[in-house]
């Protein structure tokens, strides 16, 4: 191998970028595992191509059922992993995102959207509105999905995600403010240590969206315009006290809540915890506490 071909030409957090063109990421791939249904809580679990053009899949989850003439809210929820790493159907997600709509009995829609390099920014945010727009063709209870159409109230539906799937969250929002979802009436959002500019991970979501716009690119940097427009009614935000990405987090709580936007913000401190403790550690009583906030949040009238 010739000398050149191991020089640098980017050092990221989760990649290095050789001269060559070569990118090597730092963290394995996510093993996945299939949909299960759990004997324990009833939970039930199974996974949807939504879309071929952009590929598309999510994993759909099904509370156990009491009562079949209720209705129940429905999540779309967007993994973590800095737009590079992680997965809908890897071990870490499928169980959280299963806890969490067996505490909260909700429907669940987990989105595995497309990952660089292999699929640069903006596929992500792409993949998301593909999901939420299928999610959304079931309103009039004729869609594909048999669960979505049978046990959907789409007057409570709530996005939301963790680090990279909070940033995905947002972006949501502002597409939904923007072009519209029929039907669909979005209660809250829910962000749990979100990305957003200002942090060292900034060049590096830059090299990942070849076409930005900089380090004001409104899903980088979100726009004073359009956090006063955000699609939801309310919104829980989580801030980890040791995360690097803290003030970022915090400084979109405080944003949002100068800009006008008639909805109501929650800025919740996880004091003495680093990012995403939730899912490394998912029995911890913070954990356990962060959990329930969200249940909490979803079951408000």
């Amino acid at each position: 191998m010739a000398e050149t071909d191991n020089e640098i030409a980017h050092e990221f957090v989760f990649f290095r970028v050789y001269k060559d063109g070569r990118i090597v990421l730092f963290y394995p791939t996510a093993k996945k595992i299939p949909p299960s249904d759990d004997p324990i809580t009833g939970v039930q679990s199974k996974d949807v191509v939504v879309s071929t053009e952009p590929p598309v899949s999510v994993r759909i989850f099904l509370p156990k059922i009491i009562d079949r003439t209720r209705k129940l809210p429905v999540l779309l929820y967007m993994h973590g992993g800095g737009f590079c790493m992680q997965s809908a159907f890897s071990r870490r997600y499928h169980n959280y995102v299963s806890s969490l709509i067996a505490e909260a009995n909700i429907i669940a829609v987990s989105v595995e959207y497309g990952l660089f390099p292999d699929r640069p920014i903006p596929a992500c945010y792409d993949d998301s509105w593909a999901a939420l727009q299928w999610v959304a063709s079931h309103v009039y209870g004729n869609g594909s999905d048999p669960w979505l159409n049978e046990f959907s109230d789409f007057r409570r539906v709530f996005i939301g995600g963790d680090s990279a799937g909070g940033n995905i969250t947002h972006t949501l929002l502002v597409r939904v403010a923007k072009l519209g979802l029929p039907g669909v009436n979005i209660v809250g959002a829910i962000l749990v240590h979100p990305y957003f500019a200002g942090t060292q991970d900034d060049k590096m979501w830059m090299y990942m969206c070849p076409e930005n716009g900089g380090l004001s690119d409104p899903r980088m940097k979100p726009a004073a315009e359009d956090l006063a427009k955000l699609a939801c009614e309310r919104m829980v935000l989580f801030a980890a006290e040791k995360d690097y990405l803290f003030n970022a987090g915090k400084s979109y709580a405080e944003e949002l809540k100068k800009s006008g936007w008639c909805g109501k913000v929650e800025f919740v401190e996880n004091l003495e915890e680093d990012h995403c403790f939730h899912l490394s550690n998912t029995k911890s009583g913070k954990a356990l506490e962060l959990l329930q906030q969200i249940v909490s949040f979803i079951k408000q009238n």
